[in-house]
């Protein structure tokens, strides 16, 4: 039987993962919002950064300075040892990308992902960015990928399970001929950079953990053009697909209302779907 717990913003502080779905109440949803809109933001100021030539270290700065001035810090840095602002991953890179002083090319697909803490909430968005004239079939891939997370997110309402989720994606994606990756799943979010529960983006409808106000989580499904295998490099973070196949991801921060769901990372901008520039 799955367990939820309601939570008031002071409890919340010293809330440890613990399989308990939190309930969030209204501060706990306006603390998203201002953590999202931080996040989408630094998304669209990237937008014209994201060219042939630019370094990963380069955008990974960037993503520093406009955390900070925005009023908040990078999670991911010092994160179990993580020495970044953001995870950039290129190409076959299905997630957690490490910046370097790697030059991107055109015809490059990436995603950055970044999270920034902005009065105890994360903010935990990704996006994909097209650098210079990219391939027919990897801009296929990056819409597709978009679509899924949308179709993924309609399902997102009360009474829903989380399995009804993962079933809208996981059917897109293999209606067109691409996998889902099984290996990394979206979580609970809030105080906490990874709760409960496991957001998987494979799965039967009517299954897992029904859908109630107040749950807070990521949608952030990870599609490839060939197998859903996966490796970690000997970094410890960067993970690519086996067969090198292409990989894309989107992911954005949700909660659960009354009637279905708020988007707390949503583009200010509206340019959450490339071309985002």
């Amino acid at each position: 039987m799955t367990e939820y717990i309601s939570v008031a913003i002071d409890d919340d502080r010293a809330e440890s993962r613990n399989g308990v779905i939190k309930l969030h109440g209204a501060e706990a949803f306006a603390g998203m919002r201002r953590a999202g809109q931080l996040a989408a933001s630094i998304l669209d100021a990237l937008a014209p950064h994201v060219v042939p030539g630019v370094t990963t270290q380069e955008l990974d700065e960037i993503v520093y300075r406009l955390t900070l001035e925005g009023g908040g810090v990078p999670a991911t840095l010092g994160y179990r040892g993580y020495t970044k602002s953001c995870c950039i991953s290129i190409n076959h890179v299905v997630c957690h990308g490490i910046p370097s002083e790697r030059a991107l090319k055109g015809g490059d697909i990436v995603n950055i992902d970044v999270t920034p803490i902005v009065d105890g909430w994360h903010g935990d968005t990704s996006r994909m960015y097209l650098v210079g004239d990219v391939p027919l079939k990897a801009r296929k891939l990056v819409d597709v990928t978009y679509e899924c997370l949308m179709l993924g997110i309609a399902q997102a309402k009360p009474g829903n399970r989380l399995g009804d989720i993962a079933n809208a994606i996981q059917q897109h994606a293999e209606a067109r001929r691409y996998s889902v990756v099984r290996d990394f799943c979206g979580h609970g979010v809030g105080r906490l950079f990874h709760d409960s529960p496991e957001v998987v983006h494979a799965g039967r409808p009517g299954t897992g953990p029904e859908l109630k106000p107040g749950m807070i989580f990521t949608v952030e499904p990870m599609i490839n053009t060939g197998r859903p295998d996966v490796k970690v490099l000997d970094d410890g973070w960067t993970a690519v697909t086996r067969d090198r196949s292409l990989s894309a991801q989107f992911e954005h921060s949700i909660g659960i209302t009354d009637s279905g769901c708020e988007v707390f990372t949503k583009s200010p901008a509206g340019l959450d779907k490339p071309p985002n520039a």
